[in-house]
């Protein structure tokens, strides 16, 4: 019996179908100066807490997710739609409005929002526009999430001028992009992205989901990434998980966030520290940066201490991405405000530049900086409670923001939920329809679409005007 126990317990840490199903999203905060102290809270609940740990010290989440459609230009063998995504028309842009509002009523000034869904450049252009600038305008971060088809140039410097931080690329050969048989053929495509972008005031991200096809190509990847360091800020690596549409299976056993790391250290050619900060829960979110100098890369977070020092002593700073000069003025301003700290990094500093004097002098001084994040998602039907409690990523619904893993396990309950229309008593915008109607009947919350189709048929149409 001693020998079943650790399975009892690790099965008893998983959600059961009927707690996804009662899973509602976050209450609103007082305000959003108390995100962060809820976040430090949740951290300490669930065994999270600790010198390296961002969420809570420095944020009071990791980003948010907000989708704008669920229609896509891609068929993804691992994709995280469900198989109904496609029939739900896209959100009215007063109710996508009120989300971003309820955001920042949430988690305050600075919060990175994920402009996603789907694709969100299949949106109307000047929609895409208005959701970007109502993100900026509110202080909040936005970045463009997207497989890069309809993210022409002339979109992109729009998008920037509108405030857009951050555009992520998403690129692998889950997506069955005809002409391109594997990753290394693939990278000619990420090259394209890359110039897309050159000289944009935009932080440039690259995002590869990791299955059994392409595992073993994760170094040649890492390496275009070095090379390419001068634009690419962070490469992003999802290991394949078990939700929505996707087709991929159960990934392999050997797949796993510390082999996904290992690879990355091949490909980058040195030792990456990926326990040096944390977002979240450990087991979900990794974090590894290198400095690259001449192509030779080397490790950013080396030093445990001193960086556990810097995140205690430091102020709370504003980074701009969009600006990697701005990003070096502002972290030396913070610096000297405490002279241990300054101090302590001034010696890391000459140490490091010791180390790489060679190509240091070779590179004429100039140096690169990499982010490398794997991000492991759970399994629809393996979610684990601590995990979600800890969660750093959340999705926008329309009442409020949940775990994003949570999202997706029961996507068809939020998707198709009639939404209310601002200062319309009594009257709701349809997503299977596209639709104003007057609901005869509040719908539940399931996770069946045909629960859905039954009780639609209760609605009837406004009449004209």
């Amino acid at each position: 019996m001693s020998e079943l126990a650790p399975l009892a317990n690790l099965a008893s840490n998983f959600m059961t179908p009927t707690a996804i199903r009662a899973s509602q999203p976050e209450p609103q905060p007082v305000e959003h100066g108390a995100a962060l102290a809820i976040a430090r809270r949740r951290m300490i609940e669930t065994g999270q807490w600790n010198p390296a740990q961002l969420m809570g010290r420095r944020w009071p989440i990791g980003c948010v997710a907000l989708e704008i459609t669920q229609r896509c230009n891609l068929d993804c063998s691992a994709c995280y739609l469900s198989e109904h995504s496609e029939a739900v028309k896209d959100i009215p842009l007063e109710e996508l409005f009120r989300r971003i509002d309820v955001i920042f009523d949430h988690y305050g000034p600075n919060t990175n929002v994920q402009v996603t869904g789907g694709d969100p450049t299949l949106r109307r252009r000047e929609e895409l526009i208005a959701i970007v600038q109502r993100i900026s305008r509110k202080n909040m971060r936005p970045a463009l999430m997207t497989n890069g088809i309809r993210a022409k140039r002339d979109l992109l410097t729009e998008l920037a001028d509108a405030g857009l931080v951050d555009v992520v690329f998403h690129v692998d050969m889950t997506q069955k992009r005809r002409g391109y048989d594997c990753e290394r053929a693939l990278n000619e495509l990420r090259r394209e992205y890359i110039e897309r972008t050159r000289g944009l005031p935009l932080s440039v991200m690259f995002n590869t989901t990791v299955f059994d096809g392409n595992f073993a190509e994760i170094p040649e990847i890492v390496r275009f990434f070095v090379c390419n360091c001068d634009v690419v800020r962070l490469a992003s690596f999802q290991p394949q998980a078990e939700i929505g549409r996707g087709a991929c299976g159960q990934r392999d056993v050997t797949i796993t966030p510390q082999s996904l790391e290992r690879q990355i250290e091949a490909g980058a050619e040195c030792l990456v520290s990926f326990d040096s900060l944390q977002v979240g829960h450990s087991r979900c979110s990794r974090y590894g940066a290198i400095l690259v100098v001449k192509g030779r890369a080397y490790d950013a977070l080396d030093d445990k201490s001193l960086i556990a020092l810097v995140l205690e002593r430091m102020p709370l700073l504003t980074f701009d991405r969009r600006y990697p000069t701005t990003v070096i003025g502002t972290f030396i301003r913070g610096l000297l405000t405490n002279p241990l700290a300054a101090a302590k990094v001034g010696g890391w500093l000459f140490r490091k530049a010791w180390c790489v004097k060679g190509n240091l002098w070779a590179a004429r001084g100039r140096v690169n900086k990499l982010s490398f994040v794997v991000h492991n998602f759970m399994d629809a039907c393996g979610l684990e409670k601590e995990r979600i409690e800890a969660c750093a990523f959340m999705a926008m619904t329309r009442h409020g923001p949940i775990s994003m893993c949570l999202h997706n396990a029961k996507r068809d309950a939020f998707i198709f939920e009639p939404i209310p229309l601002l200062g319309a008593n009594g009257r709701f915008w349809d997503p299977a329809s596209g639709r104003e109607t007057y609901r005869v009947q509040q719908m539940a919350r399931t996770n069946g679409l045909d629960r859905r189709l039954t009780e639609a048929r209760t609605e009837r149409d406004l009449p004209p005007g």
